[in-house]
């Protein structure tokens, strides 16, 4: 599968990655093995892209996927909703120990709303701190607001942005209300612009979309300033 750098940041991930949340407790809740193993399909075909969070207690999915040594080159993303310096450092040094990593490669702020960034500032410090101190190599936010994704691309020391977009705009915001892709657009070139590394979330909507996926891959595929979906 095609690989891309994902910004600035140095890291080269497949142009597709793979989210593990429909395995998890959360949703499917399979067996450890049979979720590793569909994360070993996912590898064996190309991907090397995993994204995970603390929330989702998927960790284990994925430790029993890499535990052979199989798989050398596995880029992994995780995040945290954590709102306070101890707490983000603290899922940090989770993911690292559940993981088995020595380096989380992408850590980021896990669905930041409108008006939250202020409120999420020792978070955000905690981030910057992991990364100076060798525990993270690039750090972020995710979100669901176009805002959001706007204010992301001024911060200098924002490596990574995963903002939702999908053909539909099912579940973009912008405060309280429902925005466009067309504004998530302009908030992910402004990211690309700034030479922060952009993958996306939701292409199908969450699932609503996979009636029409063709249309969603290519609506997705289309954009240039997306690294990778």
């Amino acid at each position: 599968m095609k690989k891309t750098m994902l910004g600035n940041t140095g890291i080269e991930v497949s142009i597709v990655g793979f989210g593990v949340l429909p395995i998890g407790p959360s949703q499917l809740a399979l067996p450890t093995e049979e979720g590793a193993e569909i994360i070993k399909y996912a590898f064996r075909n190309g991907i090397n892209f995993i994204d995970t969070a603390q929330y989702y207690r998927a960790y284990p999915y994925i430790s029993e996927a890499l535990k052979d040594g199989e798989f050398d080159d596995i880029v992994i993303c995780s995040k945290s909703l954590s709102t306070d310096y101890d707490g983000m450092m603290e899922a940090i040094l989770e993911a690292r120990k559940e993981l088995n990593r020595e380096v989380i490669d992408i850590f980021l702020m896990h669905e930041v709303r409108s008006g939250q960034l202020e409120e999420r500032q020792s978070a955000w410090e905690a981030l910057k701190d992991a990364k100076a101190n060798g525990l993270v190599r690039a750090i972020g936010l995710s979100t669901h607001h176009v805002d959001i994704a706007m204010a992301a691309a001024k911060v200098p020391e924002l490596d990574v942005v995963f903002p939702l977009i999908n053909y539909a705009s099912l579940g973009i915001r912008k405060g309280n209300q429902f925005a466009t892709k067309e504004e998530m657009m302009e908030s992910i070139k402004a990211c690309h612009a700034a030479g922060k590394g952009v993958f996306s979330m939701k292409a199908f909507g969450g699932g609503g979309l996979t009636g029409s996926y063709q249309e969603a891959l290519n609506y997705i595929f289309s954009k240039e300033e997306i690294d990778s979906v």
